[in-house]
């Protein structure tokens, strides 16, 4: 693997990051939560989850760090609508709209059901939350990916158009600047870490884009050893760890690094996606379940639980040691569970007391 030199302080990150343009939304730094009762039931190592579920924002998640530069980028460009897109129970919209909610920004929202509809798309979880914050939103039959983009794409023609100052989804410019936003979460673990006394052996995320890119530049950056391990939610159409690699080195430039950050600098697995991208899986139901049971800390059903899956995984076949410290990001996605509400039911069986 090639050698990055960069070993830069915590504060030397945050310097190289502030003359970026930004619009306060999280509540940050977000806490790092020993999980003591989860780590014993595991037989270790230490386990402790970076809650940037609590950003805030209508229920937090990792995109109220993107949006901070996203949005600031929005109106240093003088925009007045942002037409953004996912699928229909996307957090980065939700997060999104009420991001724009905040700035005073209009914003139409694209999502992909991928495929015709079989009946109402009920408005529950993130899609009621896109409701209540006052976004537009059109479902479409589009999926997740290139195809939803050329959609967003289109939609955004409309409104510029129409004489709207329009900013909208483009990969090449997005990705970059929200992934600066994750080498500051990694800032924070590194002083929140030392402050109590001990340094990570291992960083875990859910991510397969702008998320994951940013922890592995703030991890380059700051010269840090221990292994950053991405728990993919989904199998894009190209080659992912080199899109990676170019989102973090990019992301590395925005802020004057010239990292020469390359494909093998990701360690990436796509084992735990299970039947597929937002369906249920038996490892993601396995820990929810577990984490919700020993901490009382909700995960998702298709980003942090399959993520927390991967790493569970990984204590039982001995790849993290009891010794170790590990950092699980939590993304975020709470507000999805309502929608899966029937599957989870199903495949987490309730907890019945013993007779007194």
């Amino acid at each position: 693997m090639p050698t990055v030199t960069a070993a830069l302080t915590t504060s030397d990150l945050r310097a190289a990051i502030a003359p970026l343009p930004r619009f306060p939304l999280a509540h940050l730094p977000t806490p790092l939560e020993h999980a003591a009762r989860f780590s014993k039931t595991l037989g270790g190592p230490q386990v402790y989850i970076k809650r940037d579920d609590c950003t805030g924002l209508a229920m937090g998640g990792n995109k109220t760090r993107h949006n901070e530069f996203l949005i600031a980028d929005a109106l240093k460009q003088q925009a007045d609508i942002i037409v953004w897109g996912a699928g229909v129970q996307s957090n980065n919209c939700r997060q999104t709209a009420a991001a724009c909610a905040k700035a005073g920004l209009d914003i139409h929202l694209v999502l992909g059901r991928g495929g015709p509809a079989t009946g109402p798309d009920p408005v529950q979880g993130n899609l009621l939350l896109d409701h209540l914050v006052g976004a537009h939103v059109d479902i479409v039959e589009e999926k997740i990916g290139v195809d939803l983009e050329v959609r967003i794409a289109r939609e955004a023609a409309k409104h510029a158009a129409a004489g709207r100052k329009v900013y909208s989804w483009d990969r090449h410019k997005v990705k970059p600047l929200a992934a600066v936003s994750y080498a500051l979460c990694v800032a924070e673990i590194v002083e929140q870490s030392r402050a109590q006394g001990w340094a990570p052996d291992a960083i875990y995320v859910s991510s397969a884009g702008s998320t994951g890119a940013g922890v592995v530049l703030g991890q380059l950056a700051l010269g840090l050893t221990c292994p950053v391990r991405h728990g993919a939610p989904i199998k894009w159409p190209w080659d992912t760890q080199a899109d990676m690699a170019q989102i973090a080195d990019d992301a590395g430039k925005l802020i004057g690094l010239e990292l020469g950050i390359r494909p093998e600098h990701i360690d990436i697995t796509f084992d735990y996606i299970g039947p597929g991208y937002g369906e249920l899986s038996a490892g993601g139901c396995e820990a929810i379940a577990l984490l919700a049971r020993t901490e009382g800390i909700l995960l998702d059903p298709s980003y942090t639980g399959k993520a927390m899956a991967c790493l569970i995984d990984d204590i039982r076949q001995g790849r993290r040691k009891p010794h170790e410290n590990v950092v699980f990001i939590h993304t975020g996605g709470t507000p999805a569970l309502f929608a899966y509400n029937e599957g989870l039911v199903s495949q987490i069986a309730a907890r019945r007391l013993s007779a007194v």
